[in-house]
């Protein structure tokens, strides 16, 4: 699953969070902030979650610009990744990183907000530390992500 989520600092900057999860194990494959809504920073969270995991099978995203531009589903199809997005009015499609934007928001930015985009990177690494490999998660059967996450056999 790849979605997008906005997060702002003390000097009230925008900065966008992109992850992308596998929904069996709830591991964060790949992740990244930026400060702008380009398609090149969501292709680049792809390519990155690819080159260190593996290819998935299915990619689930929502329908905004970034994950329907030409460049994101020329990606996909390049690398044989089945497309798969959200139904508009349906917002449970998308349950599982919604639950993690929650998770973020509630267990880190509302109680560490951050002054700037470098302390929201910091902050978010070793919450995503935290998250994957510490994190028992009761809709996984009280287990760590990493400890379900099964890495896709390469192509």
């Amino acid at each position: 699953m790849g979605y997008r989520y906005y997060l702002y600092t003390h000097a009230k900057s925008i900065f966008y969070l992109t992850a992308i999860i596998d929904i069996y194990s709830r591991f964060v494959v790949g992740w990244a902030i930026s400060n702008s809504l380009a398609g090149e920073n969501y292709l680049e969270v792809l390519r990155e979650a690819i080159n260190r995991y593996g290819k998935p099978e299915i990619i689930n995203s929502d329908q905004g610009a970034q994950f329907t531009c030409e460049a994101w589903i020329e990606e996909l199809k390049t690398k044989g990744i089945q497309i798969s997005m959200d139904g508009k009015g349906r917002p449970i499609d998308n349950i599982y990183i919604e639950r993690l934007w929650r998770l973020v928001k509630y267990d880190y930015v509302y109680f560490n907000p951050p002054e700037d985009g470098d302390e929201l990177f910091n902050g978010l690494m070793s919450y995503f530390e935290k998250y994957n490999f510490r994190f028992k998660h009761q809709g996984i059967g009280r287990n760590t992500p990493a400890s379900r996450f099964q890495y896709p056999v390469a192509a």
